[in-house]
């Protein structure tokens, strides 16, 4: 976890016409977070093409920095972008922002779409060889523009640097599993009780809404860290710390709950993950070890041929006919 006496600066690019709904579901969770642990956690700035007052499709307002401004660095470098675009993303294409987008992925800053925002990440073309999702409305218009997206129908989705939600409330889960990430399980239940958003969403929610029904609290939160960290991988003490437990105190809920070893289990999400991208995508074998967590590609074979039974470029062949 960070140290939490260095605040994480996150940058919030408006886009003309947004939903309100998304940009307080993204920001409030931050505030929340600063006010609940008595400590500067996170430090928010928000952006726009040319700054100024910039209104939600209800007519609300923030007031923001130009993107072409030197007001950014002044505090420092941004550890975050998120984007958040509603209406028609397709419609607010502007150049100026999207080589914007491209400069800050070459400056390795980490990108966030929100709704409509995602579609303004995939059309900047930073999010080659990611998954992700948009709002379902904007879905199958992305997916006619290429097939290369790897895009997927869920709630969100962290992919290394790159964090999607479907906006709306969404964002409320997204920063949950960001938090607990951050800060751990403790700080990220506290502010969901702050905002009374007891029902926490698992980032494939609503096909695995029942899924964690029953099960210990603890085991629960290690099963939501394992789906937003697929290609970064946690090891057990990680998982441990992040929900309030002992490695061991965990291993005994996991197994007693799932039926399953935490890392076996683990392995098993990652392989079917990257079973997933063979079948669905054209990214090439390497690319699908680097998404599922594997620092090798025969790391990622063995790994794969002792579960599936067959090698990846064999599943790959038999998706592809």
């Amino acid at each position: 976890m960070d140290n939490p006496e260095t605040p994480r600066r996150y940058g919030v690019l408006l886009v003309d016409g947004f939903a309100l709904m998304s940009a307080a579901s993204a920001v409030e969770p931050f505030r929340a977070a600063n006010l609940l642990s008595g400590t500067d956690l996170y430090r928010l700035t928000f952006l726009s093409r040319q700054g100024g007052r910039v209104c939600a499709s209800c007519g609300a307002g923030f007031d923001t920095e130009p993107i072409s401004s030197g007001a950014m660095a002044a505090g420092g470098p941004l550890d975050l972008v998120f984007v958040i675009a509603g209406g028609d993303p397709f419609a607010t294409l502007d150049p100026l922002v999207l080589a914007w987008l491209r400069r800050l992925q070459a400056a390795g800053v980490p990108l966030g779409g929100i709704s409509g925002g995602a579609v303004l990440l995939a059309r900047a073309g930073v999010m080659a060889n990611r998954r992700f999702t948009v709002h379902w409305e904007h879905f199958d218009a992305l997916r006619a523009l290429s097939e290369d997206y790897l895009m997927e129908r869920r709630l969100f989705v962290i992919d290394r640097d790159r964090y999607t939600c479907a906006g709306g409330v969404a964002p409320l889960d997204l920063m949950h599993a960001l938090i607990r990430s951050d800060h751990g399980a403790a700080l990220a239940r506290r502010v969901s009780d702050w905002y009374i958003h007891t029902g926490i969403r698992a980032a494939d929610a609503p096909q695995r809404s029942d899924q964690t029904e029953g099960l210990h609290r603890a085991v629960a939160a290690a099963l939501a860290l394992m789906e937003t960290h697929l290609a970064d991988p946690l090891t057990l003490e990680q998982l441990a710390q992040l929900v309030g437990l002992s490695p061991r105190s965990l291993s005994r809920q996991f197994s007693a709950d799932i039926g399953q070893s935490v890392m076996r289990h683990y392995l098993v999400q990652r392989l079917e993950k990257a079973d997933d991208l063979l079948r669905q995508t054209r990214l090439p074998v390497s690319e699908v070890a680097l998404a599922t967590g594997f620092v090798s590609q025969a790391h990622f074979a063995k790994s794969f041929g002792a579960h599936f039974g067959h090698s990846p470029r064999v599943r790959r062949a038999e998706a592809r006919g």
